[in-house]
């Protein structure tokens, strides 16, 4: 019989992956500064229209600008917490799942165990 099992990807922060990283969480940061600016463009689009109730519709904005400065927060502490981590460590990239044999008689605690891809520059390093 075949079960699906979670498997956990982790990569090997190297110099390649650090900067590939860095790139990725600058460009998020980038992206939702632009939301908020158009977010508030918007704002002040639909505020000279008066076509909606004033309060309300600052109220629904500014949450949604107020959740986009809250990713940016949390982006900034990525890139700080990656510029403290030394190369060679291990960073949990996501997990996946996999098909695993099982048979009568097999040990399910052996079977159950979580298993965890290693990549390293984008190659396969290690299964454990």
């Amino acid at each position: 019989m075949k079960i699906l099992q979670n498997v956990i990807v982790n990569q090997v922060l190297t110099e390649a992956s650090k900067t590939a990283l860095l790139e990725k969480y600058e460009g998020k940061k980038f992206q939702l500064q632009k939301e908020c600016e158009q977010l508030r463009f918007e704002l002040k689009k639909m505020e000279k229209t008066q076509k909606y109730s004033s309060r309300n519709l600052k109220a629904h904005f500014e949450k949604e600008i107020e959740s986009r400065m809250e990713k940016i927060k949390l982006t900034d502490f990525q890139i700080d917490q990656l510029d403290i981590l030394p190369l060679g460590s291990e960073l949990k990239d996501k997990e996946v799942q996999g098909i695993v044999e099982v048979e009568v008689g097999d040990n399910w605690e052996e079977k159950n165990l979580s298993r965890t891809i290693v990549i390293k520059d984008g190659y396969i390093s290690e299964i454990r």
